[in-house]
């Protein structure tokens, strides 16, 4: 699996130097022209903004204002604020702000529904139900703290409107508060090398990737035809991704395109997020494997990709040679004389595929020991996450808990996102609290365990001393740093503590 998991990132890291060294960029690939001149002949098409949300208090406004300042005809698109909130008070609130900014004259709906069926799934398929999304062609989708600058809708509907095959124009992900925390700069450089390197050579070579579930355009008739959103698995974005492919549509990545959004800075939000982004693709993957086999629409190349690559290798062998090889297999061989693992399976292929991991983010490097001991820590939930989807089994498989968002998005400053270009939000005053605050206690020492990452780390220090007074392997300084690294995030001293009520 090791060696599986070196291949892959060699073939994306190639993948990526090819098309930035001939530059066979988007534009290059597709056809793209300013909206203004396609509109001439034909008009702007009609453009759906989608804003989900639960129980948002603390990033409502800054979605909504972005979303309000998009460039674009008004009389052509509307924005469709699905608030799933269970708090009455954040429900008013949503709704006050919604009206708002009705009354300057932006298409603006508010729609509720009387359940949560579905969760994301639900409330984005009961949102296409509205008649007046009947005109559209076409649907931008963005979290409740995501930020699209105000060109976003002019720089990736051209895609669409010159390029009938595609079905979905996908942006990438920017981080505020990358520098709140260890905990954020390490997800940082996670999601830069997914973006910067999977996402772009799933697109430039396969013309697919997993939908990041915001950020992004969808082609309506695209949805429609693939049977539309389902709530089977809690990754009801890359299930619909998967099923638009098998229909024969393509997909597009923009990476110039950044939306600005917010990284969980605690460890108990992030660990719920990982529970989510792990279970759920390889629930889908055990639903989906027969089904794609079976397509008789896509290549053999195509279909080969799709279940070898991007889900075994991708969604379950990744977690899986992570926990098992680094975390149990070096840990427990200093015990056993007669297991020798080879030079090249402890250091040379682990130091490449960190490497090629690190490219992400440059900046960043010199966090790369700390960034990898971290990510075999929470190896531990994803490995358990993907078996528990694989297995469907666990109370936890379908489990939907939206990712806490503490504002930190009101955080930024000017500059800071790589762009001096950031859109203004109108009436929205970024540096006052949009809630009053809440009164905070401080932790009580227990309920910062994690019981699994201690007893994890305490295992792998122990193998650690028996390789330094009896095994002689050479493996304690690693077990030692790997163990200290579990034990830091049981006793909860990574990310930030969230704020307490009273």
């Amino acid at each position: 699996m090791t060696v599986m998991v070196l291949a892959e990132k060699l073939f994306v890291c190639a993948v990526c130097v090819a098309v930035r060294a001939f530059r066979l960029g988007p534009h290059r690939r597709y056809r793209w022209e300013p909206i203004a001149a396609a509109a001439a002949a034909v008009g702007y098409p009609v453009v759906l903004v989608q804003i989900p949300m639960y129980n948002e208090r603390e990033v409502y406004k800054l979605s909504i204002g972005a979303a309000c300042a998009l460039e674009w005809p008004p009389e052509r698109f509307v924005i469709q604020v699905l608030d799933d909130s269970t708090d009455p008070v954040v429900k008013d609130l949503v709704e006050t702000e919604c009206q708002r900014w009705k009354s300057k004259g932006v298409n603006i709906k508010y729609e509720v529904r009387g359940n949560r069926k579905g969760y994301k799934a639900g409330a984005l398929k009961e949102g296409l139900k509205h008649d007046y999304v009947a005109d559209c062609e076409y649907i931008a989708m963005f979290d409740a703290d995501f930020q699209p600058d105000s060109d976003f809708l002019l720089r990736t509907i051209p895609f669409l409107v010159h390029n009938p095959e595609i079905a979905l124009v996908q942006a990438r992900w920017k981080f505020v508060n990358s520098d709140e925390c260890l905990l954020t700069r390490f997800q940082e450089m996670s999601l830069d090398y997914h973006f910067k390197y999977e996402q772009e050579a799933g697109s430039s070579v396969y013309s697919f990737f997993g939908f990041n579930g915001t950020a992004g355009v969808w082609r309506i008739s695209a949805i429609d035809d693939a049977g539309g959103w389902k709530d089977r698995t809690t990754v009801e974005d890359m299930d619909l991704a998967v099923r638009a492919m098998l229909q024969g549509w393509k997909f597009l990545y923009v990476g110039d395109i950044k939306v600005k959004s917010e990284l969980p800075s605690t460890f108990k939000a992030y660990r719920f997020q990982q529970h989510r982004w792990s279970c759920g693709p390889a629930n889908l993957f055990k639903k989906m494997m027969v089904e794609i086999l079976e397509n008789k629409r896509v290549s053999l190349w195509s279909k080969i990709h799709l279940w070898y690559d991007f889900f075994f290798v991708g969604k379950v062998a990744a977690h899986t040679v992570t926990f098992i090889y680094y975390c149990f297999a070096i840990p427990v061989s200093v015990l056993f004389p007669e297991i020798q693992i080879p030079l090249w399976g402890v250091v040379y292929v682990p130091t490449v595929i960190t490497l090629l991991k690190a490219l992400g983010t440059p900046s960043s490097f010199h966090l790369v020991i700390l960034w990898v001991l971290f990510e075999n820590v929470m190896s531990l939930h994803r490995i358990k996450a993907a078996v528990s989807g694989l297995l469907d089994a666990g109370g936890r498989v379908n489990e939907w808990v939206v990712t806490e968002k503490l504002g930190d998005t009101s955080k930024a400053k000017p500059g800071t996102n790589g762009s001096d270009t950031a859109v203004k939000v109108i009436d929205v005053k970024l540096t006052e609290p949009l809630v009053p605050k809440l009164v905070k206690r401080r932790a009580r020492f227990w309920e910062r365990y994690h019981c699994s990452e201690l007893f994890v780390g305490t295992c792998i220090i122990l193998c650690g001393f028996y390789d330094l007074l009896f095994a002689n392997k050479g493996y304690y300084i690693f077990l030692f740093l790997q163990g200290t690294a579990f034990l830091v995030v049981g006793f909860g001293y990574v990310g930030t503590l969230p704020p307490c009520t009273a």
